[in-house]
């Protein structure tokens, strides 16, 4: 058994829907098959931006946003299926009106749960349309609702994996499927949801955005996969995002633990906690193009032999740089540590960088518009904060294999830090 995640750009129109089931067709082998899908294209950032409309009660602004969404969906659908009887054009309304049955009501006070509510449309119409196109095309698949094979606790936006819980529902589910009589040419396909997760109580919650790949990893580890497969718009793992940087190379082959180091530190290709779980089941991860499916792409495995060949360049924008004092200019000490780790803990803020010196602690982390201003409060109850905005992270891993000049140049370093293979350094624009 294979797991397969096909992220927001392999399905972002019919005709790259239309791609994903020629990759099925031609990859899919003789072994049964689990499709992660994502929501389409930036349908994700669009539905971040009718929730916020939403709990600011910027009603027409909102329902736009809502048409816009929906009619996108509706001419992929129209794209995929002749007839407009098709039943999948009833089952996108149904999904549509529920949701905008929700945001016609009055918004609660908790933003992260009506975001995971809101949100969650993107993934449930993208698996719709994905496994009614794969039906058409003769592919006999069933769609799983992962709200109830994830299972997780009501950290709405982040929630957190019950393993035991999930694993138990993740078999009891897919297995009897998997193991029917189905035609020995064409394996069976399970179809659902990347990102999403419910709580034993039934409300959807999420993993935290780009989590589709830890989902992935999840079902992986529950059925004990052969492997896993990423389809990414890249030939596999890249050195660096080659959005910013010139002249990447592909990394063919590195470690788990490598691959943990580049997501920790930001690389986008990968989701921080995907490797994980696979590590513990020594579950091998590929990463591969759906333009280019013919290419080997890029396997993370056990093997740390070439880890340190190639240097590797991570880039994180939107970045904070805060500077913490104590108010009564004493030495930052444990018990300062420990209130300051409490109030990251508290808003579910994760430090990109830090760095102690004898009366300041600096720490570098991702701008958020709701987290950061709350944080930022709780911590300036008890220290002096001083604070920049629209900060760049570079985190250049094995640096003494990489050139830095070129990095730099226009940009002035506030804050560096260097171990035996990591230079990490905030910076901003000159």
């Amino acid at each position: 058994m294979r797991v397969f995640k096909f992220g927001g750009a392999s399905v972002k129109d019919a005709d790259s829907v239309k791609n994903v089931v020629r990759i099925i067709r031609k990859h899919h082998g003789n072994t049964p098959l689990v499709l992660v899908i994502s929501a389409m294209g930036k349908t994700t950032n669009a539905l971040e931006q009718l929730c916020s409309l939403f709990m600011e009660g910027k009603r027409e602004e909102m329902l736009q946003i809502f048409e816009q969404i929906k009619v996108m969906h509706l001419l992929i659908a129209d794209g995929l299926f002749e007839k407009k009887s098709d039943p999948v054009f009833n089952i996108l309304e149904q999904s549509f009106y529920q949701l905008y049955y929700y945001i016609s009501e009055a918004p609660g006070k908790n933003y992260n749960y009506e975001y995971d509510r809101i949100v969650s449309t993107g993934e449930i119409v993208s698996t719709q349309i994905v496994s009614a196109y794969l039906r058409k095309s003769g592919l006999s698949n069933r769609l799983f609702p992962a709200q109830k094979l994830i299972i997780t606790d009501a950290h709405f936006r982040d929630a957190q994996v019950d393993w035991i819980v999930s694993s138990r529902a993740i078999q009891e589910q897919l297995i009897p499927f998997l193991k029917q009589k189905h035609d020995p040419e064409r394996p069976p396909l399970v179809v659902t949801q990347g990102f999403l997760g419910g709580t034993p109580q039934g409300f959807t919650t999420t993993l935290g955005r780009e989590g589709s790949d830890y989902t992935a990893a999840i079902i992986a580890y529950a059925l004990q996969a052969k492997e896993v497969v990423i389809w990414k718009d890249v030939p596999g793992l890249l050195n660096a995002d080659p959005k910013f940087f010139d002249n990447t190379l592909l990394l063919n082959n590195i470690s788990y633990q490598e691959a943990i180091e580049l997501a920790y530190y930001g690389a986008t290709v990968i989701h921080p906690k995907t490797l994980k779980p696979l590590l513990s089941k020594n579950i091998p991860l590929k990463v591969k193009s759906f333009y280019k499916p013919e290419l080997p792409g890029s396997l993370i495995n056990e093997n740390v032999d070439i880890d340190k060949l190639t240097p590797s360049y991570i880039f994180k924008f939107k970045q904070v740089l805060a500077s913490i004092f104590p108010k009564d200019f004493s030495f930052i000490a444990e018990q300062n540590l420990a209130r300051i780790f409490a109030d990251f803990a508290k808003h579910n803020v994760k430090i990109n960088l830090m760095q102690s010196s004898a009366l300041s602690f600096s720490v570098c982390f991702d701008m958020d518009r709701i987290k950061t201003p709350a944080l930022l409060r709780d911590l300036q109850k008890n220290f002096n904060v001083k604070h920049n905005t629209d900060m760049e992270l570079i985190t250049v891993r094995h640096y003494e294999k990489a050139g830095i000049e070129n990095l730099l140049k226009g940009r002035e370093v506030l804050l560096e830090q260097k171990s035996r293979t990591t230079l990490q350094m905030v910076v901003k624009s000159a």
